[in-house]
């Protein structure tokens, strides 16, 4: 992302100095805040955009978890990325992040490494989003009169691209391309081609993450593996039925916000998509069919 402005909120000055240290040599632009009040005045101001905000999480007056829930009630600020860095990371204090909206975080003290890491993580997570917005502003109402539907596709581009496709059947897609892109990649990624949680958090602190998914989809193994993927029409609801050729994965662990995985560059987007896309969400047998219903909307209701 060119152009990217970032705000750090921290009450310390010279906490302020290291982190802008760190990233104005990384090419970000960026403004500094020392307390909850100045970030909330610079947010709220009509002149300024942000693409990220880097946020201490103990402030007097108002902190940074009031600071937080404040960004995600506003409409225009609420798809803002937040890093909570805090010196408190017992797990109920990181589940209130979590719940509030923070969904990326860094202990304190860190190392230039680990804080450029995660905001290349949650950057890249902005763009992703962004992109698949601009996708499904092209087919919003294209396929409203499905009954069902078949597909088949491999690469992340096709994944993004299907799910920018498909979700403009919903009442609300611009909620539901976020969730099944999640699905979709995830199949592609871990399902067919065997990337673990932990191997592609190095892929992604390394930045070679998507180079690593291309040499894969390349070998002579992987060249007729395909995920399927059935769209039903149900009385009630759409029903989005997602299958790989993987060997499946302990999907019970990534269902819920986990604490332990919240300093990690990935590892969130099965528990943002049943959290915010899909009315349920389950996995069937050995992990690598996933089934998600998104509800219809009753006639005559808002």
């Amino acid at each position: 992302m060119s152009n990217v402005r970032i705000l750090v909120v921290d009450d310390e000055p010279f906490n302020l100095d290291i982190i802008g240290e760190y990233l104005e040599d990384a090419g970000y632009a960026l403004e500094m805040a020392s307390c909850g009040e100045d970030a909330w005045e610079a947010l709220r101001s009509p002149d300024k955009r942000f693409d990220l905000v880097v946020l201490d999480r103990m402030m007097p007056g108002m902190d940074g978890m009031e600071l937080l829930r404040r960004i995600k009630a506003d409409g225009r600020l609420g798809d803002v990325p937040v890093i909570m860095q805090t010196a408190a990371a017992n797990p109920d204090q990181v589940r209130e992040g979590l719940a509030a909206g923070a969904y990326y975080y860094l202990t304190k003290p860190f190392e230039p490494d680990s804080l450029q890491s995660i905001v290349r993580a949650a950057l890249d997570d902005l763009q992703h989003r962004r992109s698949l917005a601009e996708r499904l502003d092209a087919h919003v109402d294209a396929l409203r009169t499905m009954e069902s539907g078949h597909f088949s596709f491999r690469t992340l581009d096709e994944a993004q691209a299907l799910a920018a496709l498909v979700a403009s059947i919903c009442d609300e897609p611009e909620i539901v391309v976020l969730g099944l892109s999640e699905l979709l990649v995830n199949a592609v990624e871990h399902g067919n081609l065997g990337i673990r949680f932990d191997e592609k958090s190095r892929l992604r602190e390394a930045g070679i993450w998507e180079n690593e998914v291309a040499r894969r989809l390349a070998l002579p193994e992987n060249a007729h593996r395909r995920v399927e993927l059935t769209v039903t029409s149900e009385p009630d609801a759409w029903v989005f039925t997602v299958q790989d050729t993987g060997t499946g994965f302990d999907w019970n662990t990534y269902l819920e916000l986990a604490p332990e995985r919240a300093f990690a560059p990935n590892g969130r987007g099965i528990a943002l998509a049943r959290q915010l896309a899909f009315h349920s969400l389950e996995y069937l047998g050995c992990g690598n069919c996933v089934r998600g219903a998104v509800l219809k909307r009753v006639a005559g209701t808002p």
